[in-house]
């Protein structure tokens, strides 16, 4: 499917906003104003803006540790979620989750997950919860390679198929674990792994945000149509450590390096649109000064937030103390 210009354009802005508030997210996080720890998406970009384009308002994501970029693709608020991140009272979650619990469920982001694994699950209750409904609506659960081999999300593959329930399971493979490479913690094939429960599934380059989004697309529409699950393992890039503690020695200087000359995704997306004479240079150098303004706002009001008042410890829980 053609997208226009301005479809087109928006993809370029949200992938361009991901980049920027990763970036002002690890300065905070390395000036020591971030409690806790940080998981960059850097890199990644055209997998969540992708998927997240073949959504509606009315579907639902469950994201992973790595979450800022699903987050801001599925629209949460880039003020809301740096103050999160620093912990105001200001944040999407009043300061209480941090980085890896932002949650906004009016545009359907039911959370970011420190489990790893964790989401799978919650995606088939969403999906359950819309057959059940007969409300349309499709979820998304995002994991990474390390996830695929937890026991929650085989258990969730095969739920959703015998159940045949609208979930896409979105397989992001950035290569590693942590600190440990896919080759040494990924038995077999992920797609050969998934179709042994039957599931449709497909292998994605996570480089090429038009890719993502027509595989997306189908899979949406597979899921709208009542036809079940679908899994689509994307092949992506992380160009920062596991966390922001993550000195990653366990990758050359000359493979990031590599990485960010060679394998990156908003570099690639901005010279195809240039190249196709699809958008100019000029209309992109705009929309990248209106972004880091719109991020140099949020972060400068997130700093002069309040923090969370301690007599609101106990709420927003669901377990009452009283």
């Amino acid at each position: 499917m053609q997208l226009t210009r301005e479809e087109l354009l928006e993809a370029y802005r949200t992938m361009k906003k991901i980049r920027e508030f990763e970036t002002r997210v690890n300065a905070e996080a390395q000036a020591g104003r971030v409690p806790g720890s940080t998981h960059l998406y850097s890199g990644q970009e055209a997998v969540a803006v992708g998927v997240c384009m073949a959504l509606e308002d009315s579907d639902y994501i469950v994201s992973t540790h790595r979450g800022h970029g699903h987050s801001i693709a599925k629209g949460c608020d880039v003020a809301g979620m740096i103050a999160e991140i620093l912990g105001k009272e200001t944040g999407t979650c009043h300061g209480k989750g941090g980085s890896m619990h932002i949650a906004d469920f009016d545009v359907g982001m039911l959370g970011a997950n420190g489990i790893v694994g964790g989401g799978p699950p919650l995606a088939c209750g969403a999906a359950l919860s819309a057959k059940t409904l007969k409300s349309g609506a499709v979820s998304v659960a995002f994991s990474g390679d390390g996830a695929f081999n937890q026991g929650t999300t085989a258990e969730s593959l095969n739920l959703a198929m015998v159940w045949k329930l609208p979930v896409i399971f979105v397989i992001e493979d950035n290569g590693w674990g942590e600190a440990t490479s896919a080759e040494f913690a990924v038995a077999g094939n992920i797609i050969e792994r998934a179709k042994g429960y039957g599931m449709r599934a497909e292998k994605v380059d996570g480089l090429s945000v038009s890719d993502v989004y027509e595989s997306m697309r189908q899979a949406v529409e597979y899921a709208r149509a009542g036809n079940g699950p679908t899994l689509l393992h994307i092949t992506t890039e992380r160009f920062f450590g596991h966390f922001n503690g993550d000195v990653d020695t366990y990758r050359s200087d000359a493979h990031k390096a590599d990485q960010r000359k060679n394998r990156d995704c908003l570099v690639r997306f901005r010279q195809t649109l240039i190249s196709g004479e699809l958008l100019s240079a000029g209309e992109l150098d705009e929309a990248d000064s209106a972004i880091v303004t719109e991020i140099d706002v949020a972060v400068v009001a997130a700093r002069a937030a309040k923090e969370p008042d301690p007599s609101t410890l106990t709420t927003d829980v669901y377990v009452d103390y009283e």
